[in-house]
């Protein structure tokens, strides 16, 4: 791992922390006088691999970082983070199923871990340059970070599960409407199949005395047919009604 070329009087002890590929973690290094601080980017969803920007604090207080700047670079990479964190709460915000949810977690989830090991870092700055009151202010500024964004984590889990359970108590609601509407057109089949069976194997060409009734008498026993299955219905509908009383649930107050 190169650090900047021209970072020529960084200490060589800590030059050899360093391994030949990676910068590894997040870190504070402190030799000499010299305060070394290895820091990663604000994470995408997609990115696993980690980039590193180095801030390097020397002896007198004057700060450099690898990509050109002072300490107002490090208020700005901090900036980034609190950049990153200000879209997802907009996309929380903006989020309405547990598909948008479940997408804010995979992208809130790595920047709330660098956001933790950033603050992790700060913090072991700052008990190593006790005079700098500079990195309080990025300390504090990384403690917030890290606690909006954890807020923002749980608020976001938690949508995700009330979601889920919503969905499963809706599929549960729907499958005791389809087994009482099942249990009364079972009940209905029950009564009217022996008599299906019979006029099936006798037929129905007993005489009944309607035969020889007026056209009108065919018109009332056909309206009174489709009074009676409009009776069942309504009976089978109440049926669905009552379950859905009796397994709603009062909204939260």
């Amino acid at each position: 791992m190169k650090l900047p070329h021209f970072w020529q009087h960084l200490p060589d002890e800590m030059k050899a922390r360093f391994g030949r590929k990676r910068p590894g973690r997040q870190r504070a290094m402190a030799a000499q006088g010299h305060l070394l601080l290895v820091l990663h980017k604000a994470p995408g969803a997609d990115e696993r691999d980690r980039e590193p920007v180095f801030f390097w604090r020397k002896p007198d207080g004057a700060w450099e970082a690898s990509t050109r700047g002072g300490l107002a670079r490090l208020m700005e990479h901090i900036e980034e983070f609190e950049d990153a964190e200000a879209r997802l709460t907009q996309e929380y915000e903006q989020a309405t199923g547990a598909r948008d949810y479940f997408d804010i977690l995979e992208k809130v989830a790595p920047l709330h871990h660098t956001a933790k090991n950033l603050l992790a870092t700060l913090q072991a700055a700052r008990e190593a340059a006790l005079e700098d009151r500079d990195l309080i202010d990025a300390r504090d500024a990384a403690y917030e970070l890290d606690r909006t964004l954890d807020l923002l984590y749980e608020d976001t889990k938690n949508a995700l599960e009330f979601n889920i359970a919503m969905r499963a108590e809706e599929e549960a609601r729907l499958s005791m409407e389809s087994i009482s509407v099942a249990n009364r057109l079972n009940l209905l089949a029950a009564i009217f199949l022996p008599l299906t069976a019979l006029a099936g194997i006798f037929g129905m060409n007993l005489p009944s005395g309607l035969e020889g009734s007026p056209t009108w008498a065919f018109w009332l026993v056909l309206l009174c047919g489709i009074l009676l299955g409009i009776g069942l219905s309504c009976w089978a509908v109440r049926g669905r009604q009552k379950s859905n009383a009796q397994y709603s649930t009062p909204n939260p107050q």
